[in-house]
């Protein structure tokens, strides 16, 4: 979700409900660094006011601590450690999830950050670096410091995105965290929402590539949350709408016709695969991957969107796994 759901993003989820919390793009630190401008602009120009947590990846010591200090001087409501990031670039460091082949080394940056960060301070993590069975250690750590939640993404670093996700895990975590546990992974739909706290008893969801993919989901989870039912129905045309939303929020003058195009599809690989059973989305996508226009990726958008048929199929939705 780097350099994906950045502040324009936010800005667009507001416009269509937008979640409760929202977690910044990981704030990169090392015995050097500030934290980058660009994010902090998430958080003074947070959208719709809801609460914002900041969230650091890294492993220095000295400077998650200073960085919580620093970041503790803005509007935010708390701090998180990144130890799920899977990318290789990242973990070769032995941040994000390649922290997690390090315990001592977690179990020194939570005491640091406890008694750093006033806020609410908070953990991601995966279930291990290679294996699950390295979870209920990793819990362990987790229960001998007093941390405010701890987001659980039900795989491993090496499972990557890869379709499983083990929700005993999460449930392990949610029955034994004394703090309250969201859980994290293909959460796409109301019903995938459903199964997984049905199924794991967490307190929240964290949702990332499911809301690039559907923007009202987290409108939809709260009216089906409270009223038992799904008003929000968008329909092709509207998720055409969405598209265009996005460019114009996300576009910039200085940056060419080439540049905008790579950063639509960014978006629009999320998007094409959720389409429903009234549309195919493969089709949808081989259409896009050769276009090298904005005009062009618009035109193939134009003429798969312009329908009033349902963007999402909840049958479909109600098979995913």
């Amino acid at each position: 979700m780097q350099d994906i759901t950045d502040l324009p993003f936010w800005r667009v989820m507001a416009h269509y409900g937008g979640p409760d919390v929202y977690y910044t793009e990981y704030f990169r630190v090392h015995s050097d660094s500030r934290p980058e401008k660009h994010i902090l602009r998430s958080i003074d120009e947070n959208p719709d006011g809801r609460p914002v947590i900041a969230q650091m990846i890294g492993q220095d010591l000295a400077a998650l601590r200073r960085t919580a200090l620093d970041l503790q001087q803005r509007r935010i409501a708390g701090i998180d450690l990144n130890l799920g990031c899977p990318a290789p670039i990242v973990c070769k460091k032995d941040a994000g999830g390649g922290l997690l082949r390090h315990p001592e080394k977690i179990d020194a940056i939570l005491g640091e950050l406890r008694t750093a960060v006033h806020l609410r301070f908070t953990v991601k993590t995966r279930l291990g670096f290679d294996s699950p069975d390295e979870f209920p250690a990793l819990l362990d750590l987790f229960r001998r410091h007093p941390i405010d939640a701890l987001t659980v993404h039900g795989r491993t670093v090496r499972e990557m995105y890869q379709p499983v996700v083990h929700l005993d895990a999460i449930e392990r975590a949610a029955r034994l965290m004394p703090c309250p546990v969201f859980a994290n992974g293909n959460v796409r739909c109301v019903e995938s929402a459903r199964r997984m706290v049905e199924a794991t008893g967490a307190r929240g969801l964290m949702i990332g590539r499911g809301a690039i993919r559907n923007p009202w989901l987290f409108t939809q989870i709260r009216e089906a949350w409270s009223t038992g039912k799904v008003r929000t129905r968008p329909t092709l045309a509207d998720l055409r709408e969405y598209i265009e939303r996005l460019y114009q929020e996300t576009r910039h003058p200085e940056i060419r016709d080439a540049g905008h195009v790579g950063k639509m599809k960014k978006y629009l690989g999320y998007i094409a695969p959720g389409l429903g059973t009234t549309h195919d989305g493969d089709a949808f996508w081989t259409d896009l991957k050769p276009t090298l226009t904005l005009r062009d990726l618009f035109a193939v958008c134009d003429r798969h969107l312009a329908a009033s048929d349902p963007a999402y199929s909840t049958h479909l939705e109600r098979n995913e796994q």
